[in-house]
């Protein structure tokens, strides 16, 4: 296998990508969103309704001889070819920040605490099944599916298409009872067989009871409604799923489900894709794992408006006009902070970003701004004083009542295993914290 590992928001020569050439060409300036239709897993999904994020949606941008990594992080191959995104904060190939990030949002079990081959086809397999317990409680949250399903019967009652032949068939001499077919809603149809199947083939796995715990309630429901489940169906379950997805809209958080699911029930031998010419994998957004993380230290503190789940918007004029979605507006409305979460490195928040959050802190008030990134070196956070007056009359200077903070988390980035990574991690997390309490 040629393999080639980079780090996110990194630039690289685009010859070390040679190895890799036919993977390349085939991500290289595409979209989250198009990568998502060619095969690849992307979370969260439906990217395509965050407005902020467009920028940071390219996988691998050509600029000039190089290529820049954008926010995402995970695996991503065709073939024989992989290609590895790591944190910038990974080191000797121990990407300790990325699995505290997935264990804190996403709840995601320890690989160290399972013991889990550091083999990364293994990982990458290991990730759709962890995901698999949050899809499965947001998809449930709208009930067990149903669809229509066409049912024989052969008795008295009929309610239904009266089936001549199969009544001729069956019921010759005749005795009273009729043959006819009825369409009627069912649980136990091929969606819920697929997810019942998917759950199974966890239960084999040596963590898989850990893992399923968490919606036990959920698994319930499917195994009680899939009376009709036989282990030696899979193959005809899988293909009828591939022929009928999901594409109500009301049924989209089932659409990922079953897309989760043929994933894992169609895994082979270290691969995912089907195929030499499919790319296959899973990638994160780094950008929503960092302000989803920001957000659990400072929750007591903040709102967080959540333009994904449409929760909190907001609105720059009267009239319902003007939708916007801070990342964080402080509680504390007698002095009213405005904060931005930033999953990229201090030298790249510039004017754009600038002013993002003047506009924000100008509609509600506030004096005071921050951007809260993650970082490596040590930096003390850095205070931008806002200026006024103009060149044109010679009478800019600063003003000491409006300013923006680049405020960021250290990463420790010297642990020698994850334990001591996690100790020491939170001791930054309480420095990082304590600014906001004063």
């Amino acid at each position: 296998m040629k393999l080639l590992k980079i780090k996110d928001n990194s630039q690289s020569e685009k010859i070390v990508f040679s190895q890799i050439g036919k993977l390349t060409n085939k991500i290289a300036d595409k979209t989250l969103g198009q990568l998502e239709r060619e095969g690849v897993f992307v979370f969260p999904e439906f990217i395509k309704d965050s407005g902020d994020l467009v920028q940071d949606q390219i996988i691998l941008q050509s600029i000039n001889d190089t290529y820049l990594s954008g926010n995402v992080m995970g695996f991503i191959g065709c073939g024989d070819e992989r290609l590895i995104i790591e944190s910038r904060f990974c080191k000797e190939g121990e990407d300790y920040f990325f699995q505290y990030l997935l264990g804190k949002v996403l709840d995601f079990p320890s690989f160290v605490d399972l013991e889990i081959d550091a083999n990364q086809d293994h990982r990458l397999f290991n990730f759709l099944l962890f995901l698999f317990p949050i899809y499965l409680k947001k998809a449930m949250r709208k009930g067990l599916f149903k669809k229509y399903l066409s049912h024989n019967y052969n008795d008295v009652n009929v309610k239904g298409t009266i089936d001549v032949k199969r009544h001729i068939k069956s019921n010759t001499p005749f005795v009273g009872k009729i043959a006819y077919s009825k369409r009627e809603f069912s649980y136990d149809n091929s969606l819920t067989e697929l997810v019942r199947h998917a759950i199974e083939f966890i239960k084999r796995k040596p963590y898989g009871n850990n893992l399923l715990v968490k919606v036990k309630d959920e698994v319930k429901l499917v195994i009680e409604a899939t009376f009709g489940y036989k282990p030696q169906d899979l193959k005809k379950i899988i293909c009828q799923n591939k022929k009928s997805t999901v594409r109500h809209a009301y049924y989209r958080e089932y659409a990922a489900l079953q897309r989760l699911c043929l994933l894992i029930l169609r895994y082979q031998k270290h691969q995912i894709g089907m195929g030499s010419r499919q790319i296959y994998g899973i990638l994160f957004d780094g950008a929503w794992l960092w302000e989803e993380y920001i957000n659990l230290l400072i929750e007591d503190l903040f709102y967080h408006p959540m333009n994904k789940n449409s929760k909190g918007a907001q609105r720059l004029f009267q009239g319902n006009i003007g939708l916007i979605y801070p990342d964080f507006i402080s509680r504390d409305n007698k002095t009213r902070i405005i904060a931005d979460a930033k999953y990229k490195p201090i030298d790249n928040i510039g004017n754009r970003d600038y002013l993002q959050v003047l506009a924000y802190m100008f509609r509600f008030d506030a004096k005071s701004g921050y951007y809260l990134y993650p970082e490596a070196e040590g930096f003390e956070s850095f205070k931008l004083w806002m200026n006024s007056g103009t060149t044109y009359e010679n009478n800019v200077m600063k003003r000491d009542d409006i300013s923006i903070t680049k405020h960021g988390l250290k990463i420790p980035m010297d642990a020698k295993n994850y334990a001591e990574f996690c100790s020491r991690l939170k001791q930054q997390e309480h420095e990082f914290v304590r600014v906001f309490l004063a």
